[in-house]
């Protein structure tokens, strides 16, 4: 069985979209095709892909309680090249946004769904992640405590020949199970829907979230994105700056 994983994000890279697709492909067997859709060009290479694939699973931000416009031209090619090619693959779809409810992605799945019963395609359903720019931070952090580890074990091994600094490993654990918690709703879904799209069978629509708090998750956005804004042309003027469109 061949799945196509289709990274939807406008980003060059460091995506949660390229992130959750990782994650999902743990979880399915058979031949695996990734593609990134940014693009115009992007399109014919993908439609290529689906040619003579079972499943399609399409990883997307939220944006304005809908699908982004550069997936929704795709999404049209793609229904007239299904329709023409007498394709009926399983379509299935993970939804994050930068809200802590994964709920807020219930109009984008109802989007795909109608698209879906309109095209011909076999609806597989999804799953909708909240908090989705933080749980991509986290695998950041990963990286981090693992480049930390190694700093600290050559240290260890120059300093006292031991290789393996109680301290330092105890630290990384630590953060590496505080890093799994955060991510284990995302963790089921995906490996729950990893079951259904190797049976292309109909998942449904399941929502989780990053494991925080509230509370917690509120004032670690609000100073995300005030440094953020910092970064990208001063407290505001980043938000609200025209933003240049690359065309490839």
């Amino acid at each position: 069985m061949k799945t196509v994983f289709i990274n939807c994000s406008p980003k060059e890279r460091f995506c949660a979209s390229a992130y959750f697709l990782s994650l999902q492909r743990i979880f399915v067997s058979g031949k695996k095709v990734t593609v990134k859709l940014r693009t115009p060009a992007d399109h014919e290479p993908i439609l290529t892909e689906l040619a003579d694939a079972q499943s399609v699973v399409f990883c997307l931000p939220l944006y304005v309680d809908g699908i982004p416009s550069h997936v929704l031209r795709f999404m049209e090619k793609m229904e007239a090249f299904c329709r023409e090619n007498s394709l009926h693959p399983s379509l299935y779809c993970i939804v994050n946004n930068g809200f802590i409810e994964g709920k807020q992605n219930e109009p984008l799945m109802q989007s795909f769904e109608h698209f879906c019963n309109r095209a011909g395609l076999t609806w597989g359903g999804g799953v909708g992640i909240g908090g989705g720019v933080m749980l991509n931070v986290t695998r950041i952090l990963f990286a981090v405590d693992i480049a930390l580890l190694l700093l600290n074990t050559v240290l260890s091994i120059i300093n006292t020949g031991s290789l393996f600094p109680k301290s330092a490993w105890i630290s990384f654990g630590e953060n590496a199970v505080l890093l799994l918690y955060f991510n284990l709703g995302v963790l089921f879904y995906l490996a729950r829907m990893g079951s259904f799209i190797r049976k292309r069978a109909h998942a449904g629509k399941k929502y989780t979230r990053i494991l925080i708090p509230s509370f917690v998750f509120i004032l670690f956005a609000d100073v995300f994105f005030i440094v953020i804004s910092l970064f990208e042309g001063g407290l505001f003027r980043g938000w609200l700056a025209e933003k240049e469109l690359k065309e490839e």
